[in-house]
């Protein structure tokens, strides 16, 4: 029986969706499971013992106790019958408990690791990325797979070891009426082989399917996403979107039950007829005395045992091919290399102050190919094959060890990616970015993380918590640090008076709080951390003069002796600056104090009359 399952199988395209390397790939999860595999295919075994030792009893009973009128043999058969049947029903719980523990933990282990792997790309995969298909990939995907452990193991290991013992009791039996029972086996194997193409091309574009529908609704469902539906009046084309993908699903969901109704019936259809056949052909020999009714009956339990199985093993290819498309989505995230990670031989920053260097460095976005997936970004385009023109084209400055760096320019001329290589969001193209005198490739993540804080022009807040979002910065800090960083951020008034104090609940990324209120927990959050090297970008833009002026002050106080790199658009940040870099077109284009620049006469007295003119009043 498992030539005829191979030769089941044995075509072009399932040879390709499981490769050996695949095949090794897959079972590698399996390896913590072993011991609860082996006790799960154990009682796979005695199941399948058990399920043919209730049909071979039929002819005791039956033409030893009924036919011959001995009740005893009666009584004590059927007590044998239902000893077995409790026995069955035991190992039953016992096998799901097994496959289940097994099925639970490979969904744990695969998720853990797609999740920590995901949160180990570069922030440019997740510029690109849908969350949505994220999603999908560690829900539904990673379910699928887990179904060929569980499902599809113990399914073709328990139908086979029942095949080949319902076989061997038939032949026992009545070897003639065996083989003329096999006869429509080979009906049995036509329509898997196509049906197995078939549904392996569905899954694969429900799956996708599926992910375009959770794509839409995380996009929506968030607050700025229901905001901007709400604002340009959309309510009516977003429910007509999502309509028409939710048709396609429910036509493909159709489709596919069709398809399996249609598989599953033909297969039901060739087993009755096997039945009727062994009906006709055991009839008669039971008539002319060559086989017992008993027999024939055991013959018929048997036939029962044996089509089952045949019918779940025809299957096969359509459990397989469905597991290797989410195994194959699973995978191709796991094999996606992090853009920025971290080198063998990295080393921790060193202690105390930091310098912050920039020696010519040059940088362009990364293309698509290069960071994600074409299956994660429904509406990705082509690429040119020389990807995206340089951002920055040769930047070189240093930020001596505690000291305050401003950067200014027009828009788009390239001083948010300077911030995030300092923070290596990103890696250069070419050039080097130095803190403390260490090249950041050759840096441990860790230390660069604790040594560097950012806080950005749209502070995000976890829908948790005050607590929970400061403590985000510093674990292990005391409730006193806490109301301490929150008074330095000029938010600690603000707590006191809330009904929850720090336990109150923010919203979704903020949107409970004011912009200046979520931008000021963000300083605090930063206060908290203490950093050695501060990285503002615009992070004062939310607040009004009077807020920005108190911000200001508690962050004179708090990041005295720290080295730090702004953007500013407030003349009193860029005047305490002890450099002004002044960033055009991917460069450093001037550089030097207020005074000094403002006197040049150049590109930053131009900036100085169309944006900061009309802020020189306030006072540093």
């Amino acid at each position: 029986m498992w030539a005829i399952y191979r030769s089941s199988t044995r075509d072009r395209s399932f040879d390709r969706g499981i490769s050996k390397a695949l095949v090794r790939r897959i079972m590698s999860y399996a390896r913590p499971y072993r011991t609860l595999i082996v006790l799960f295919l154990i009682a796979l075994v005695i199941t399948s013992l058990l399920s043919v030792a209730q049909p071979l009893l039929i002819p005791r009973l039956v033409d030893n106790g009924i036919v011959a009128g001995d009740a005893q043999v009666v009584t004590v058969t059927a007590m044998l019958i239902a000893g077995l049947a409790i026995l069955d029903a035991g190992l039953g719980l016992v096998s799901r408990w097994f496959s289940s523990r097994i099925g639970e933990g490979l969904i744990y282990d695969l998720r853990t690791e797609v999740y920590d792997h995901v949160q180990r790309q570069s922030i440019a995969f997740f510029t690109r990325a849908q969350t949505g298909a994220l999603i999908s990939r560690l829900n539904s995907d990673v379910i699928g797979a887990q179904q060929a452990f569980t499902s599809t193991l113990g399914g073709v290991l328990g139908n086979l070891i029942s095949v080949t013992v319902v076989l061997i009791a038939m032949l026992a039996l009545s070897w003639q009426v065996t083989l003329v029972s096999l006869v429509l086996v080979p009906l049995f194997l036509l329509p898997a082989r196509w049906m197995g193409r078939r549904l392996q091309a569905l899954t694969r574009e429900q799956m996708g399917l599926n992910a375009d529908m959770s794509a839409q609704m995380t996009e929506r469902f968030n607050v700025a996403g229901a905001l901007l539906v709400k604002l340009f009046g959309r309510p009516d084309e977003e429910t007509s979107a999502f309509g028409a993908r939710a048709a396609r699903v429910r036509d493909i969901g159709v489709r596919m039950a069709m398809a399996n109704r249609w598989f599953f019936t033909g297969l039901t259809l060739v087993a009755s007829l096997a039945t009727a056949i062994v009906y006709g052909l055991g009839g008669n020999l039971v008539i002319r005395d060559v086989m017992t009714l008993g027999t024939l009956l055991a013959l018929v339990g048997l036939l029962a045992q044996l089509y089952g199985p045949l019918t779940a093993l025809s299957n096969v290819r359509v459990d397989v091919m469905t597991a290797i498309v989410s195994f194959d989505r699973v995978f191709e995230v796991l094999d996606l290399k992090p853009l920025v990670k971290e080198g063998e031989d990295a080393r921790s920053l060193p202690s105390g102050p930091l310098s912050v260097e920039f020696e010519n460095v040059r940088f362009r976005y990364p293309r698509a190919s290069e960071v994600s997936l074409a299956s994660l970004e429904s509406v990705a385009r082509p690429e040119a094959p020389t990807g995206g023109s340089e951002v920055l084209t040769g930047v070189d400055f240093t930020v001596p060890a505690g000291t305050l760096t401003a950067l200014v320019g027009p828009s788009g001329a390239g001083k948010t990616t300077i911030t995030a290589l300092l923070s290596r969001l990103y890696d250069p193209t070419e050039g080097e970015v130095r803190v403390g005198g260490a090249d950041l490739r050759d840096v441990t993540l860790d230390s660069l993380r604790d040594a560097v804080g950012v806080v950005t022009q749209d502070a995000h807040l976890f829908h948790e918590t005050i607590r929970s979002n400061l403590l985000y910065a510093r674990p292990e800090a005391t409730e006193e640090e806490l109301l301490e960083a929150c008074r330095a951020a000029q938010i600690g008034t603000l707590i006191d008076a809330l009904p929850d104090g720090l336990d109150t609940v923010v919203g979704d990324r903020g949107h409970r709080l004011s912009g200046g209120e979520k931008q000021r927990l963000a300083l605090a959050r930063l206060l908290l951390k203490g950093p050695r090297v501060v990285v503002l970008d615009e992070a004062t833009a939310h607040l009004d003069s009077e807020s920005e002026a108190a911000v200001q002050r508690a962050l004179d106080n708090a990041l005295a002796g720290r080295t730090s790199v702004v953007i500013a658009h407030r003349l009193s940040t860029i005047r305490r600056a002890d450099q002004i870099l002044v960033v055009d077109g991917g460069r450093v284009v001037e550089r030097g104090r207020h005074e000094d620049l403002l006197a040049a006469g150049g590109l930053y007295a131009d900036l100085y009359r169309t944006q900061f003119e009309s802020d020189a009043t306030v006072q540093p």
